[in-house]
């Protein structure tokens, strides 16, 4: 099996909510695969790494990683800072500030 790469590090906040409309009601565990909205009209879904622990409890922010899936059809979409919402289906469940970027493919040009 493969290794795959963090294309991110991200400051990642799991927000607290009924687990209904937004946010969630139970933890979020290290391998947790939300999806991410990466542009105004793609979502994807993205591994979560949490540096130092192993679950981040809602209302929590944590540093750590997040692995994308099939970067390659959303190019130069990320930046320093950027805020990437978290979401399961319909659901914002969280967001995550970009701090690193180790994937080259997304790191946007100006």
């Amino acid at each position: 099996m493969d290794y795959l790469l963090p294309d991110i590090e991200a400051k990642i906040t799991i927000l607290k909510g009924d687990g209904i409309r937004n946010g969630r009601s139970i933890p979020a565990y290290s391998g947790y695969r939300p999806a991410h909205l990466v542009k105004d009209d793609y979502l994807t879904t993205g591994i979560h790494q949490y540096y130092g622990a192993v679950v981040v409890q809602p209302g929590e922010t944590v540093m750590g990683t997040i692995t994308f899936i099939t970067p390659e059809f959303y190019p130069r979409t990320l930046w320093i800072g950027k805020l990437i919402r978290i979401q399961e289906g319909t659901r914002i469940v969280g967001h995550a500030e970009v701090t690193q970027i180790f994937n080259e493919l997304l790191i946007k040009s100006d």
